[in-house]
């Protein structure tokens, strides 16, 4: 028997929150309501202005295997963090949630820890700057096998796909978990990594996956052609395929058989985090032999949470509302 359900490998990144005057955003030059990249320095001078910091483990595949744990599946998350403050304050944050967190934080000679600095004025604008750091170094050296090889389902962080090292990683836990039973997935992410990285994208899809998450936007890029043309390419190269089309609902290829799963409109108050929540309900809905229908209204029901408050994370107990959609 497998020690883990559900193993997620992606960046390991402390969302870091803060409420400002639109004052600040100017004296710091953060461009209002849109989302950063920022270097080392800038990452120390933000973080450093920031009061009354609300601090929260994120990363996309991170929320996702949060998800799946609070969802009361054995769950573990690969990742890198530089042994700082903010990189203990990582591993035990997503310890206290009951997932496991292997990759004990690296002691020198790194880069800081990974962090999204993301000040909220009073409209309730969320201006983001985002610090890669050390969690997009992951290599292979840090994935544990015995972890890859212990677990039902591996999911992967498509962002990651940017450097060599992170490809190898890849490509070392999907082999190790399929070797021994288990089955590993992708989601793609984003649509300009796919853009990238689209060869490799697609060798990967064909020859290393069972089953991969995207929206219309990343699958068209995935195949450079229309959504229905590029579902009906990823169905013969890849067992399961899902695609999220925001509120026009989720389509669900598995060989020949396809389902469509409307979704319920919802007034978003923060769209952050829905896809990682919706993978967490999908993946639960898999991992515990849930039809492909029901797997993917459990997502839809997991992502139409999160997206009521704000934070990545779901604030309820997620099934409990599985049980009062009656599923």
């Amino acid at each position: 028997m497998s020690k883990y359900d559900v193993v997620g490998i992606g960046n390991a990144i402390v969302d870091v929150i803060s409420r400002c005057e639109d004052a600040f955003l100017d004296n710091m030059a953060i461009e209002k309501g849109i989302m950063q990249l920022i270097e080392t320095d800038r990452a120390e001078l933000l973080y450093g202005a920031m009061d009354e910091r609300n601090q929260i483990p994120g990363g996309s595949v991170g929320n996702t295997i949060a998800g799946i744990g609070n969802l009361g599946l054995k769950s573990a998350f690969i990742g890198r963090v530089r042994d700082d403050g903010l990189g203990r304050f990582y591993e035990a944050a997503l310890k206290a949630e009951g997932t496991d967190f292997p990759n004990p934080p690296v002691k020198a000679g790194e880069l800081p820890s990974s962090r999204s600095m993301i000040f909220v004025t009073p409209d309730g604008e969320r201006s983001m700057n985002t610090y890669l750091g050390i969690s997009s170094e992951l290599s292979a050296e840090d994935v544990p096998l015995d972890v890859v090889e212990n677990t039902r389902y591996l999911f992967l962080e498509g962002y990651l796909f940017d450097k060599d090292k992170g490809k190898a990683a890849f490509l070392k836990a999907a082999q190790a978990t399929r070797r021994t039973g288990g089955q590993a997935g992708i989601a793609l992410s984003d649509p300009f990594c796919v853009n990238r990285h689209r060869e490799d994208f697609r060798r990967l899809v064909r020859d290393e996956m069972d089953f991969v998450i995207g929206n219309e936007h990343e699958w068209e890029a995935l195949y450079e052609t229309d959504l229905a043309s590029a579902l009906e390419q990823a169905a013969q190269e890849c067992a399961l395929v899902v695609c999220t089309r925001g509120g026009a609902g989720v389509v669900i290829r598995r060989g020949n058989e396809t389902v469509e799963v409307p979704v319920k409109a919802v007034t978003p108050v923060d769209a952050t985090g829905a896809g990682d929540q919706f993978a967490a309900g999908f993946l639960y809905g898999i991992a515990t032999g849930a039809s492909l229908e029901e797997a993917g209204r459990m997502g839809c029901v997991a992502a139409g949470e999160v997206i009521t408050h704000y934070g990545a994370r779901p604030e309820v107990d997620v099934k409990e509302l599985f049980a009062a959609a009656g599923i």
